[in-house]
This record gives C-alpha cells, structure tokens and sequence, in this order.
C-alpha cells in the first residue's frame, strides 16, 4: 500500500538490503518494528517491498524524530540482529523530500 504522507517537506529513510537464507525471526521482528515506528513520534508512513532485494521506504517529520527512531531500545536490538543474523548487505539513505504528487484510480 502506498502510504499518505503530509505536504513537502518531509524525510525519508530508504533502507535496502539483501537476506540471508531462511527467517530466523526475521518476519516477526519486521512487523514489530513497523508496530512500534507507527507510535514512535514523527512517524509518517512506511512502504515496503521484498523480491530479492528488500526496499524499506519510512516517511518522517524530521531528522530528530528519524534520530530517536534509530536509538529506540527494540529498535537498536533488530539492528544488532540484522547485522549479525539476516543480512547479506544493507545501506540506509536519508532523504529530504521536497515534492510529491501522484496518481490513484482506486475509487474506494
């Protein structure tokens, strides 16, 4: 689903990565942390897709809400974890999102 986000500017945090082989909780942990940023202050949106290559796009207020976000406990815990246990390679983006429009034909 694509998430609705407020009018420019805002931040996004892009977080790409490649898996290991097999879940080792990996997908519990996944919808945590989507449960938690969804109380975390700042919080916007999340977007999420997985083929091979995961793509994680969150949508935040501010760098300081993005900078509590990376020092919540649980959170810094998946960290240490996606380090350790499921990920091949991964890189974080940050970005300062300065337009956005698009298109929906959905009409529910």
């Amino acid at each position: 689903m694509i998430a609705t986000t407020p009018k420019p500017p805002y931040y996004a945090v892009i977080f790409t990565s490649e898996r290991h082989d097999g879940d080792h909780g990996y997908g519990a942990m996944a919808e945590r942390m989507v449960e938690l940023a969804e109380r975390q202050s700042g919080f916007l949106g999340i977007e999420s897709a997985r083929d091979g290559l995961g793509i994680t796009v969150s949508y935040w207020r501010d760098l300081e809400s993005i900078r509590a976000w990376k020092a919540q406990v649980e959170h810094q815990e998946a960290q240490r974890l996606g380090r350790e246990q499921w990920y091949r390679a991964f890189k974080t983006r940050i970005a300062l999102v300065e337009r956005d429009y698009g298109f929906s034909d959905q009409t529910d």
